[in-house]
């Protein structure tokens, strides 16, 4: 039994110390812990570390026995002296198993939460350099939008000038037009006058000569 318990502290101490410094060995510590904990591995760790406070508790009590076995007889036998002595070592071994145990335990769990965290915060530097990436590059496409839009302002001013510069002509050629159009209907007026006044001579000379063949023909008889 204490060759059992001297092996069983040894190997917990030596996982300890595996435990406390980053090396290959860690990594297989953490991955035997790891599938320990899996399965019925937690009710089997339980039942064993119950059994040992069972014996723990029973040592103590053996020891205490012994105690008062020696305040009644005023002296322990050797064999007493020899049996107290081993529960007491035993007693220690234990003690000193489950609180390896349990060290080990709280080592394999902040390690698992230090791995966690440094996921995360890797996570979060990748999350920052994506967005520092995209905020980069935004900044890019909002340059080269806004040299799009002056651009298209620009094309947008020389439109408008075009514009006002073919409705100024339009303007003018309107007046123009309107100009000749008065003028059109001042010569179409002359026009109809001129006309009435041909009318006017022809009906005039057609009387003239009217009048010149009856005067001519009253000499002739």
């Amino acid at each position: 039994m204490i060759q059992l318990l001297f092996s069983l502290l040894a190997a917990e101490a030596a996982l300890v110390l595996a435990l406390l410094f980053p090396t290959p060995v860690r990594r297989l510590a953490l991955l035997a812990i790891d599938r320990a904990k899996r399965g019925r591995g937690p009710v089997m760790a339980k039942t064993i570390a119950g059994t040992m406070l069972l014996v723990l508790v029973s040592a103590f009590y053996s020891v205490a026995k012994i105690r008062r076995r020696e305040g009644e007889l005023g002296q322990l036998t050797p064999t007493d002296q020899v049996l107290a002595s081993r529960h007491l070592l035993e007693a220690s071994l234990m003690g000193y198993s489950l609180f390896l145990g349990l060290i080990i335990d709280r080592l394999h769990h902040y390690i698992r939460e230090l791995r966690m965290l440094r996921k995360d915060m890797e996570a979060v530097t990748e999350q920052g350099r994506t967005l520092e990436a995209a905020k980069s590059g935004s900044t890019d496409e909002i340059q080269g939008y806004q040299k799009e839009v002056a651009s298209l302002k620009e094309q947008v001013q020389e439109l408008q000038n075009q514009s006002q510069k073919k409705t100024e002509r339009l303007k003018t050629a309107e007046a123009n037009s309107v100009a000749l159009q008065k003028q059109s209907e001042g010569l179409l007026a002359e026009y109809d006058r001129l006309i009435a006044e041909n009318r006017d001579l022809r009906d005039q000379l057609q009387s003239i000569d009217l009048r010149l063949s009856h005067s001519g023909g009253k000499k002739n008889s």
